[in-house]
């Protein structure tokens, strides 16, 4: 189990890091649309661009995230690129 402290919102992960879905948060409708984009818990993405816009690779497409869209979306970091 990830603990809380170990978790950061994804556009604050570094340019090249893989992360680990841990934690959507926000409105259930925009919970919803992230999970229908393939942002679901254990979902492996890498970062491109990090702040905002957040860039991240996600199962070989490139999702962008702006304002504080990627701020509902805790991660757990991986191995670096």
């Amino acid at each position: 189990m990830t603990a809380v402290h170990d978790l950061v919102p994804l556009n604050m992960a570094p340019v090249g890091q893989t992360a680990y879905v841990a934690h959507l948060m926000g409105q259930a409708d925009d919970v919803h649309r992230l999970k229908e984009l393939g942002l679901r818990e254990g979902a492996m993405v890498e970062v491109v661009q990090s702040g905002t816009p957040c860039i991240i690779r996600l199962a070989g497409h490139k999702l962008c995230f702006r304002d504080c869209e990627e701020c509902r979306v805790l991660v757990r970091l991986g191995a670096s690129r």
